[in-house]
Order: C-alpha cells, then sequence, then structure tokens
C-alpha cells in the first residue's frame, strides 16, 4: 500500500509549531526527499545557500557549491567493495576542496543553510562532519538526510533543535472519533443534521475523518439521523443512549482500540466545526507523540478543537471522571500541551441557529 503523504504546507506548519530551528527530511531511496526539499525551500527558506550532492551511479558522487560555483568528487565507485548500496569510497580532498570552504561561508552568514544529501560518505571526512554538526550552533539547517546507520547521522538527528521528517513514516498511526452526541440544546434540534453548502453539517466532519491521515475512524452519536448519515457513507458509527460526554469519549476509544490496537494517538473531532481543513489535521498528526496533546490554537493563543491526545493519555481518557470530558485530562497535564497555531475562522464552531446562519451568509 502507497504511503500517505501529507502536503508541503503540512509539514511547514507543524515544523514551525515545534519550536525547533532545523528540519531534517529522511526516508529510503525514491521516497521524494529532495522533492520535498524543494517544495519547502520557497516558503522556508528561499534564498539560502545549497550544497548539492549528485550521483553519476557506477562512478562517482559531486558534491556542489551553488553558490560559488564549485564542484568537487567526494565518492567513487569501487567495484571491490561489496555489493550494496554503499560502493562509493570516500574522497576526502573533495570535501576539502569544496564542502569545508562552503560550510565555513554558510556558518558565517548564519541565516538558513540547505544541504542535499549527507549519507555515509561524509563519514569519511571527520572535519567536514564536525562543521557540519558545529552549524547547527550558529545556522538553521534544511537538509535531507540518507536513512544510514553512521555515527555521524545519528548525531545530527538526534540533535535536540532538530525536526526530523521521516517520509517513510510521516505519521505514527492515529484514530480519529467524531464526537456527534451533542443534543443541540442551544441550537434547538439536531444541528449536525442541519445543511450547510448543500449537505447535513455532520457530513463536513465525516469527510475530514476518512483522509487517509487517520489509521482508523468512527463517529459515535445518539441520534438514528447521523447514524443513518454513516451508514450511507459507509463510515463506521456507533450508536449509544448514554447521557455524559465521558461515555461518548470511552465507547468511542473503546471501539477504535478493539479494531486497532497499535494507535500511537487519537483525534478527538467535533462533529460542528465545518471551517476546518484537512491541512490543520494533517499539520497535528505530522507532530503526534504518545506523550503529547496536540490542538490547534488561534492567533490571539487561545487553544481550540479537535485535540489530538497521545497513547499515553489513553487510560486517562477510558476513565474520566463522571461529567468530564477530555478537558479533565488537558488540566490534568498543561505540560504535555503543544499548540498549533491556526486561523481563527478554522476554529469556529456551531452553537445555535445564528452561528449557522452567519456562516452561510459569510459573515465573520
Amino acid at each position: 500500500m502507497p504511503v500517505y503523504r501529507p502536503a508541503a504546507s503540512s509539514i511547514l506548519r507543524s515544523f514551525r509549531a515545534s519550536g525547533k530551528r532545523h528540519l531534517l527530511l529522511t526516508g529510503g531511496r525514491g521516497s521524494g526527499k529532495t522533492t520535498l526539499l524543494r517544495a519547502l525551500m520557497p516558503s522556508l527558506c528561499p534564498d539560502a545557500p545549497m550544497l548539492l550532492t549528485a550521483a553519476v551511479p557506477g562512478r562517482w558522487v559531486e558534491m556542489r557549491d551553488a553558490a560559488a560555483g564549485a564542484a568537487a568528487v567526494i565518492g567513487r565507485f569501487d567495484a571491490a567493495l561489496p555489493p550494496g548500496e554503499n560502493r562509493m569510497r570516500p574522497v576526502p580532498a573533495g570535501f576539502a576542496a569544496v564542502g569545508l570552504p562552503a560550510l565555513q561561508r554558510m556558518a558565517a552568514a548564519g541565516g538558513w543553510a540547505v544541504l542535499d544529501e549527507l549519507g555515509y560518505l561524509e563519514s569519511g571526512c571527520a572535519d567536514f562532519q564536525q562543521s557540519v554538526l558545529d552549524m547547527l550552533k550558529v545556522c538553521r539547517v534544511l537538509a535531507v538526510v540518507r536513512k544510514q546507520d553512521t555515527p555521524f547521522l545519528r548525531a545530527l538527528c538526534a540533535d535536540p533543535d532538530a525536526f526530523v521528517y521521516d517520509l517513510d513514516c510521516p505519521v505514527p498511526p492515529l484514530g480519529c472519533i467524531v464526537m456527534a452526541s451533542g443534543l443541540g440544546r442551544r441550537f434547538g434540534g439536531n444541528k449536525l443534521m442541519a445543511e450547510l453548502n448543500g449537505r447535513p453539517l455532520a457530513a463536513h466532519a465525516l469527510a475530514l475523518a476518512a483522509a487517509p491521515v487517520f489509521a482508523g475512524r468512527i463517529a459515535v452519536t445518539r441520534t438514528a439521523e447521523v447514524e443513518a448519515l454513516c451508514r450511507a457513507g459507509g463510515f463506521p458509527v456507533l450508536r449509544h443512549a448514554e447521557p455524559r460526554r465521558s461515555d461518548t469519549v470511552r465507547l468511542g476509544l473503546t471501539a477504535l482500540l478493539a479494531q486497532q490496537p497499535d494507535l500511537q494517538g487519537c483525534v478527538f473531532l467535533p462533529g460542528d466545526q465545518p471551517c476546518l481543513t484537512r491541512q490543520t489535521l494533517e499539520a497535528l498528526a505530522i507532530g503526534a507523540a504518545p506523550d503529547t496533546i496536540r490542538r490547534p490554537a488561534a492567533p490571539d493563543g487561545t487553544p481550540g478543537s479537535p485535540v489530538l491526545f497521545g497513547r499515553d493519555y489513553f487510560a486517562a481518557l477510558l476513565h474520566l471522571p463522571e461529567g468530564s470530558g477530555g478537558s479533565a485530562v488537558l488540566r490534568a497535564h498543561p505540560q504535555a500541551i503543544r499548540l498549533l497555531p491556526t486561523p481563527a475562522a478554522e476554529l469556529r464552531d456551531i452553537d445555535t441557529r445564528s452561528d449557522l446562519e452567519a456562516l452561510r451568509g459569510g459573515k465573520g
């Protein structure tokens, strides 16, 4: 099955929200690392100096300093080496002639530097390796890192200021629960079946939850209408008659884990946020980790929904105090919360009929 590829803009949002300085792209051969790097550069560092490598299969690998227009061979094919991917022998003189001067200029200039790509050949030049690691302290680095096990590459990816994005595993296995059990008291009826842009309000949430960024999904509802909408679209649904929000959380998460026990996180997606975009869900998912809680926040810092809870908080979600929802877990673990800056318009929810009419009219 092909690996799902989030949009470059979603990766960029998640990186910026992380607060880290460096963005490292890794993955197997043919995974699209360089293509992604070039898609990110116009928004992230359009004028950054670049140090590039290019291979002539079966012959050599060349390093090019794009700013200086200089090039040198840093690896030569050696038929005596064992068959496999790494049959190039490092040429330290090439690193010294082109690579080291380029790194020194990048470090002196500060700002962003682009390195495409770093791999096992760099292990043949200790000075070059150290210069790259030293540059992390004075520059911001966008780099392609080959998925190879060397001390240098491990140290690079382990830097605490590095956001490492693996194209082979762009997001961990995540679930999505559409929270569709509200009674609509303020709305005066079943708001999730109210029409917006030619379809029920709940249909917008179901379309987001169906995105391939999620490994599993389910809607949890108390109404026959929402259940029928889900079944008509082939969307997994659980209908219940339990009274509390904690019941919706518990039932949905229990059902998802029964189908996908290896989930590393779960998004709780309200059914009444029709302006939320797939890109925001992708950006939340890219930064997911078992020990973090991620949620969008308006430009003024006000946090909103949906909320992505890492696996470490599943036990607490399954045993919420009566009358509470996931907010109880948020209050208990403020240090785990990571906010994703999001346009305020995306976080609008529909509580009343006037909210819906304002959205229909394009107001606010």
